[in-house]
């Protein structure tokens, strides 16, 4: 099978290069053994929220941040084109818009009540945007075990905010009708949200209850296929302003994220094969010719001109360390850089510590490239994108979505700069 261009990865850098490239028409396939780290995330689009202290300005930030740092993802993507990435996002996504940009972070909590700073966010969420201060009750549902709204509210009352944004919050506990069962999931209670006798109950139960000037929350299960209809039915029948709150996974707004995506790779004629793995690369004189898909038994090549490589890090096995503690990337076999060498520390003591592994990953060139030892490229026809690459730690960024939005949409340039 011959295609334009072969994508493995079906996370948010993945199908952003796979989408962009499809529009522009070319055939492209999509190759996963699973969804990506859509399910897992918020869908947040956090680019840079701390530097390391906590960040206002993305855009006044980056620049300084990239060059004290010339070996992460940020030093081979300008501020630009960023934010070209964040603006093609928003035209992509189908549930509902995204709001936001480089210019300002939102602060948005979390489930557990944490302010975090986002870039771009869906405006299902925005309206718990914390930087002004308010007042917020938190509402949660005793069948939903993985949401506990006074906690919540707990810890937003303690938030460190500016000294002009004062905050409080309570919390609300309701149970709605769920057919009996005692514990319902977020995509449980997504589909009970698309029923318009179950919203109708919700909005009973809360009657009398959310005082003037509140803002409500509830856990982010408000519908899978049509959010802004249940967003908008909530905040009619409430008379607030209504946000949702991003929960443990499975996390609905990533799978709406996920759906919208895949969506538009499949109206721009693309192809996305998911539950084989990738097991084996086919080159020759620096270039990449095929990858050997491992599906239902048996492997099934797939050619094509130019490859993107976005499989993540450690915890989707896009990277790894056998018992010798030999780190290798998986499918090509890259090099990778960021790892310390044999006999010195690579892990702390403590769970969130910096440890000198974490920013392991491929290293690449300014067109997104892997390199080798000396700076050049291994293949000119491969590309990688997100979790991949080397240099970053995400977590304690809060730069992780920032990172595969804008480095897929900067592989796909890449790609359509020489395509002919």
């Amino acid at each position: 099978m011959s295609y334009d261009t072969v994508v493995v990865g079906a996370g948010v850098a993945g199908l952003t290069a796979a989408v962009r490239l499809a529009e522009e028409g070319q055939r492209v396939v999509v190759l996963a053994k699973g969804v990506g780290a859509t399910h897992l995330g918020g869908a947040t689009i956090d680019v840079l929220g701390y530097a390391p202290e906590r960040v206002d300005s993305p855009s006044r930030a980056l620049p300084d941040f990239a060059e004290a740092r010339p070996d992460h993802p940020y030093a081979r993507v300008p501020v630009g084109v960023i934010g070209e990435a964040i603006d093609w996002l928003k035209a992509h996504v189908n549930a509902y818009r995204y709001e936001g940009n480089l210019e300002q972070n939102f602060l948005l909590p979390t489930g557990v009540g944490v302010p975090k700073p986002t870039a771009a966010a869906p405006e299902t969420m925005t309206p718990g945007d914390l930087r002004a201060g308010g007042r917020f009750v938190i509402v949660g549902f005793r069948a939903l075990k993985d949401f506990y709204p006074a906690y919540c509210a707990d810890n937003l009352s303690r938030a460190a905010l500016a000294a002009s944004a004062k905050l409080s919050a309570r919390s609300i506990q309701l149970d709605p009708p769920v057919g009996g069962e005692a514990d319902v999931g977020p995509l449980g209670f997504a589909r009970l949200f698309e029923d318009a006798e179950f919203r109708k109950s919700v909005i009973g139960e809360l009657e009398g209850r959310i005082e003037a000037g509140e803002v409500v929350g509830f856990p982010a299960v408000l519908g899978l296929r049509d959010p802004r209809t249940v967003w908008q039915e909530l905040q009619d029948g409430l008379g607030a302003a209504v946000f949702e709150i991003p929960t443990l996974p499975p996390s609905v707004p990533g799978i709406r994220l996920f759906d919208s995506l895949k969506d538009r790779l499949r109206r721009a004629g693309g192809r996305l094969i998911m539950g084989g793995e990738v097991i084996d690369a086919q080159a020759q004189r620096g270039r990449v010719e095929g990858l050997i898909q491992e599906a239902s038994g048996r492997p099934i090549t797939y050619e094509g001109r130019w490859f993107v490589l976005a499989t993540g890090g450690f915890a989707s096995g896009g990277l790894r360390m056998d018992s010798h503690g030999t780190v290798a990337e998986s499918i090509f076999g890259l090099s990778v850089s960021g790892v310390p060498p044999r006999g010195e520390l690579r892990f702390l003591p403590t769970y969130f510590g910096d440890h000198p592994l974490a920013k392991a990953g491929v290293a690449v060139d300014d067109r997104l490239r892997p390199v080798d030892g000396d700076g050049r490229p291994v293949y000119e026809n491969l590309f990688a994108a997100g979790a991949t690459l080397a240099g970053t730690m995400p977590w304690k960024e809060k730069s992780g979505d920032g990172i595969s939005l804008s480095t897929g949409y900067r592989a796909a340039s890449s790609i359509l700069e020489v395509a002919v």
